[in-house]
Order: structure tokens, then C-alpha cells, then sequence
């Protein structure tokens, strides 16, 4: 009898331990959620540039992460689909220079680009020079921006393709510097006359934002009238995600799932922490 009682006790500790480890486990599980939630809630955010309009600084492939905190929370930065205020909380404009994530104003895609003009400057571009307030921004030429052609990177018809000695092929683009209002450097790619070169001037309204993308003859932005998959047109305050901070990773798109190998030779290692 003893032992019947003993062996009882044992199978009910048993199954108490049991469910105490599960209880545990999906605490630890609660609490890891809501730890992810509230990090991409409000502190960061991640997103993969898909096009080359912000060359040379952001490349096809890169995974960036973004600071969500600098322009405040709404509808727009939250994740997941939760509702949010329409209007801003907590927000301000970017600074000019910024990269910023924003979503697009007719189909909601997020785009990256960089912000240019702020509510009451006036944006215009005259022979492929920008022009703000009035005052054409310095434009130097420095050395060619060498891109190699991999599988998720192709030379642009207006750039110059070029042939390394390895047999790896490069597309060799014209880059200059140009300096901004207040002081900040840029890199930017120009491919020559083209459409995008005369445009304005235009007096960018309160509570929007003038965006550009660095590879200024390959990027439909604020110069364009907003449609799906098209130009942005101005960008309402509202519309912000985030400011993009790092790259966190990048690939030449040359992976497959099924060959493991191929995640670490298609990683572009010298982009980690690539800053922004």
C-alpha cells in the first residue's frame, strides 16, 4: 500500500513538473513575442531595397535596418497591420539628407528614398543640377562608381559595362558629390541629358517632403506624379516609416535554398554595417 501511495505521488510530481516546464515555456514564448513586437513597434524595423535608385550608397539586395523613433508613430509605422492614429504621435520632419522609409501615397509599397526639399523650400533641377531656394547645390565629379553584375544587378543601358581579368563583369557609372543646405555630402550617380534633368521649381507644401533617389536618372520619386509602381509625387509627414540606419546584410541574389553554400558566397560581406 505504501508503495502504491509513493508511486502516486511520483506520477502526480511528475506531471506537475511537466506542466510547470510547458507553463514556462510558453511564458517564455509570451514574453519573446512581446519583446519583438515592441522592438519593431517602436524602436527598428527592417526592409530589402529592391531597385538601383539609391545607388551608389544602397545597392539591390541590401537589408536595412531603420530607426522608427525619429519621425514619430502612426498608422503607417506600425507593423503587422495594427491600427494606429492616422496623424502622427511624437512626430517631426526628416532632416534633409535623410534616407527615409515611406510608403508609397497611391499603393502603400514602401519605398526608399533620400529627402531633398522640406515644407517651404522651393525644388527645382536645371541641366541635371538640383536647385534649392534658388541656389544650384554644388556638384563635383568624383572617380566612377564600379557596381559588379551579379544576379540580382544588371548594367544599366547608360552605363558602361566592363570585363575584370577574373572574367567578372562590372558596370562603370559617372558619380559626383553634391553638397547640401547646411553642409551634408551625398553621392550621386548621373547618366547624362535626360527627362529627369529640367523639372520645376515647385514649393514643397507643409507637412510634406520633396524625396529624390541618389541615382538620379534611374529613380521615379518626387519628380513624378504618384502612381502605382510609378513616381511618389510629394510625400505627406504621414506617410514616414522610418530613417534608415545600417545595412545589416546584402546579397548578390545568387543563393538557392537548396544549396547552403551558396547563402555565404552570395553574401556581399564588405556591405555589413555598411553605414547610411
Amino acid at each position: 500500500m505504501t508503495d502504491q501511495v509513493m508511486d502516486t505521488n511520483a506520477v502526480e510530481g511528475g506531471e506537475r513538473k511537466e506542466q510547470e516546464s510547458w507553463g514556462s515555456f510558453l511564458w517564455f514564448c509570451a514574453k519573446l513575442v512581446l519583446a519583438v513586437l515592441i522592438f519593431r513597434t517602436f524602436l527598428f524595423s527592417f526592409f530589402t531595397i529592391p531597385s538601383e535608385s539609391m545607388l551608389p550608397g544602397l545597392q539591390t539586395g541590401d537589408y536595412l535596418i531603420a530607426a522608427k523613433w525619429p519621425y514619430g508613430y502612426n498608422e503607417n509605422s506600425l507593423p503587422l497591420g495594427i491600427p494606429g492614429p492616422r496623424d502622427r504621435v511624437f512626430g517631426s520632419l526628416p532632416t534633409r539628407g535623410d534616407v527615409v522609409v515611406f510608403k508609397h501615397p497611391v499603393d502603400g509599397t514602401e519605398y526608399v528614398k533620400r529627402a531633398i526639399g522640406l515644407p517651404g523650400d522651393t525644388i527645382a533641377m536645371r541641366n541635371g543640377v538640383l536647385v534649392i531656394n534658388g541656389e544650384m547645390v554644388p556638384k563635383r565629379k568624383i572617380a566612377d562608381f564600379l557596381m559588379p553584375v551579379s544576379a540580382n544587378t544588371r548594367c544599366h543601358p547608360r552605363g558602361q559595362l566592363m570585363r575584370y581579368p577574373s572574367g567578372n563583369e562590372a558596370c562603370r557609372y559617372s558619380r559626383f558629390e553634391e553638397t547640401l543646405p547646411g553642409g551634408k555630402k551625398i553621392q550621386v550617380l548621373d547618366f547624362g541629358a535626360t527627362i529627369q534633368d529640367d523639372f520645376g521649381p515647385v514649393v514643397v507644401p507643409e507637412g510634406q517632403v520633396f524625396m529624390m533617389g541618389d541615382n538620379r536618372d534611374n529613380s521615379m520619386d518626387s519628380r513624378f506624379p504618384a502612381v502605382p509602381g510609378g513616381g511618389v509625387g510629394l510625400v505627406d509627414q504621414n506617410a514616414l516609416v522610418a530613417r534608415a540606419s545600417v545595412v545589416l546584410f546584402s546579397t548578390d541574389g545568387s543563393a538557392e535554398w537548396l544549396f547552403p553554400w551558396t547563402w555565404f558566397t552570395a553574401a556581399r560581406w564588405d556591405r555589413i554595417g555598411h553605414g547610411i
